[in-house]
């Protein structure tokens, strides 16, 4: 600009506004991640808040292990739904487990009627903690999830310090309120960087789970049972999951069952009591005598079971999970309902197949078009999961290699 030259208002504007976009904008809310870091090692009490399925506790298990190191007399209870305790027993670095359904995570439509029963149960789940006299609490959430209801119940109880992860303003609801890191971050690490804001260093990322001695024993004997022996290569095929929209259709895993099997690989198929008849349906389909229904057993058996596993065959589940922790490879029939960088299994070799679709991440419980994310074919997942079996691949691999896409 030439000095003395008249300038109109308008281009004055336009030069302001284009000042102001260099100017970085600020990351996060101006009341968010002021707490100091608690003193771990004088705590005494500390709740853990994970009311999700398996999976989720099982990837808290490095989060569990950096908190155990920096706090280790502290007495660490886990809030876990029914689901998420079923691991209790795998958990070294848990000294106790508060089982509940909170409101906040029931996806059911309840009616209106249902609100004061509903409220009994909340000022229960207030009593119950506040009796436990904890000195923090430590709420972990998906990127989708709130973490103020959890949060407030601690308020309620005198919980000392709330620990959150929001983008949104709760108030004083938590006392440590740590902006999150971007949504597409793995749950492992988003746990972690919980942690790291509050002065905890990280222990590891990869999943580690003690199995019991007498769940190996029981596991040994449901293997006899279904005529597989411990030392013989064999295929767990779990075909359930936690809501419709993350299941590759029955008659598909049958056929790929078949195929496993037609190749000399026994496969058992295995889920939760609830699952009885999936897994008689898919055993059927299968039409093979060396596909073989696995007897439903507890969590911790399962985990024996899938660690003695040549392969994993499963939907985006629990038992997904569970082979990553016990370095089984696994395959994955992987729906769009999350991204595959969220939740993928990294420390066991890995294939996840899907087909890329408009709609994904849908966060759907059941699919409202054709599974379009999980038109796989049968013979892909059967060649993937006698593929890893062949290479008998059991130790870590860093993240990313051995998936297909």
């Amino acid at each position: 600009m030439i000095p003395g030259q008249r300038v109109p208002v308008r281009q004055l504007t336009a030069m302001a506004r284009g000042r102001r976009r260099l100017r970085p904008r600020p990351t996060g809310h101006p009341a968010a991640d002021c707490g100091a870091p608690p003193r771990w090692r004088e705590l005494r009490r500390v709740l853990v808040v994970r009311p999700d399925n398996l999976g989720d506790v099982v990837m808290l298990t490095p989060a569990l292990r950096a908190l155990r190191r920096a706090a280790p007399t502290a007495h660490i209870d886990l809030l876990a739904s029914p689901a998420g305790a079923a691991a209790r027993q795998l958990l070294p670095d848990v000294d106790g487990m508060l089982v509940v359904s909170p409101s906040w995570q029931d996806a059911s439509a309840r009616p209106a009627g249902d609100a004061t029963r509903v409220s009994w149960r909340e000022q229960a789940l207030v009593k119950m903690v506040a009796t436990r006299d904890y000195d923090a609490m430590l709420v972990f959430t998906s990127a989708r999830q709130s973490p103020w209801p959890a949060a407030h119940v601690g308020l309620l109880a005198g919980v000392g310090i709330r620990a959150v992860h929001s983008a949104e303003f709760g108030g004083a609801v938590a006392t440590h309120w740590v902006t999150p890191p971007p949504e597409q971050t793995h749950q492992v690490d988003r746990c972690l960087h919980l942690l790291r804001a509050l002065g905890v260093p990280d222990a590891g990322r990869e999943l580690r789970l003690r199995v019991p001695p007498d769940a190996e024993a029981t596991a040994a004997q449901a293997l006899a049972r279904a005529e597989v022996g411990v030392d013989q290569p064999f295929t767990v095929l779990a075909p359930g999951g936690s809501c419709s929209a993350k299941c590759y259709p029955a008659d598909r895993f049958a056929a790929a069952a078949r195929r496993v099997a037609e190749d000399g690989l026994p496969v058992l198929v295995t889920g939760s009591d609830s699952e009885r008849e999936l897994l008689a349906r898919v055993a059927e389909l299968a039409g093979h005598p060396d596909v073989r229904v696995l007897e439903p057993v507890s969590v911790p058996v399962l985990t024996a079971v899938v660690a003695a596993a040549g392969v994993v065959l499963c939907n985006n589940s629990g038992c997904m999970h569970l082979a990553d922790a016990m370095r089984t490879p696994v395959v994955v029939a992987y729906a769009g309902t999350e991204r595959l960088e969220e939740m993928r299994p990294r420390s066991a070799p890995a294939a996840l197949l899907r087909r890329a679709v408009s709609c994904a991440p849908c966060r759907q419980f059941r699919c409202p078009y054709r599974q379009e994310c999980l038109d796989v074919a049968p013979a892909e997942l059967a060649f993937a999961a006698l593929r890893l079996a062949v290479r008998g691949e059991r130790a870590p691999v860093p993240a990313g290699e051995g998936s297909m896409p």
